[in-house]
């Protein structure tokens, strides 16, 4: 792998090298090295760009990396990832794409995934997107991604996305089934005139499902962002959406919450907050020796850790 890869791969994936149990790693449009293992088999699609992981019922403590690195300026990357996690399996799954664009053109990356769980199947899912750029060009990140929660399944989500992507529309979708559970947790950071859309759309269909969406964002510069999330309580079920913001700057951060409640025993609360940074915070920093712009940073990091 080239120096490039190599940095891609440890922002995007925590890698340094190449991992052990099952992989696939997408450069450019084309796998660059995949390994199924004994309960993770990972098969490439027939009918289009991308691939289906199938985890073998009953798989514990296994994980599955799947990055993807562009680093050709121009390039349109649209892949289909499909996860079908078997009964009482209880896996990580780490994904996530970095751009690297030295060009002067427009390098984008659409990711679609659709998770599959089955009965009391368990994943912790963990997604970084990372932009780098020495050149003209922008980078374009469009993920979708799709959960199908049956009976007892549980998924965590973590989302991050920190720096170096010019434009972003990230759309996620739930169904949940009976007893079924939806954590989600994403971190944003915008600057320049970058633009961020969120939205989290979750059906709770069945009886005592729950999802806990949460989003953490900072908006710097001249950005903008939108967050929109909409949970639909059709059974019993318990549903909370949260979209905490810090706005600097000339930024623009809108917050847009739905519930719609269409049975009598779904509870669901939304919360949202946007605002800048407190002056006191900075003030308490800057007696420690610190400049304003080192609290604001801080603060920062400290915000979307």
């Amino acid at each position: 792998m080239d120096e490039v890869t190599k940095k891609i791969l440890k922002e995007v994936a925590d890698l340094h090298e190449i991992p052990t149990g099952a992989y696939n790693i997408r450069k450019d449009g084309k796998s660059i090295g995949r390994a199924s293992s004994a309960n993770i088999n990972i098969v490439p699609k027939e009918d289009k760009s991308g691939i289906d992981i199938f985890i073998a019922p009953g798989t514990k403590n296994e994980s599955v990396h799947i990055p993807v690195i562009i680093s050709e300026t121009g390039l349109k990357d649209v892949v289909y990832n499909d996860f079908y996690i078997g009964e009482n399996a209880d896996v990580l799954i780490v994904a996530g794409c970095g751009i690297h664009n030295c060009g002067d053109q427009e390098s984008s990356h659409v990711g679609i995934h659709s998770f599959h769980l089955d009965k009391n199947a368990k994943v912790k899912y963990v997604e970084k997107h990372y932009g780098e750029a020495d050149g003209r060009g922008t980078n374009v990140m469009d993920p979708t991604t799709n959960f199908d929660l049956k009976e007892g399944a549980y998924l965590e989500m973590e989302t991050t996305q920190i720096k170096g992507i010019d434009s972003t529309n990230r759309i996620t979708n739930g169904t949940l089934s009976d007893d079924a559970t939806l954590i989600i947790h994403e971190k944003l950071l915008t600057h320049e005139e970058q633009y961020a859309r969120t939205e989290f759309n979750v059906d709770l269909n069945g009886k005592n499902s729950s999802a806990n969406v949460a989003s953490r964002s900072v908006a710097k510069g001249k950005s903008k962002q939108e967050f929109v999330s909409c949970i639909n309580g059709n059974s019993q079920c318990n549903g909370h959406s949260e979209c905490d913001a810090i706005i600097m700057d000339e930024a623009v951060v809108t917050a847009v919450p739905k519930l719609i409640a269409s049975n009598v025993d779904a509870s669901l609360i939304h919360e949202a907050a946007i605002g800048k940074i407190a002056g006191e915070q900075i003030i308490k920093l800057m007696t420690l020796g610190l400049s304003e712009q080192e609290a604001e940073e801080q603060i920062v990091n400290g915000f979307l850790k």
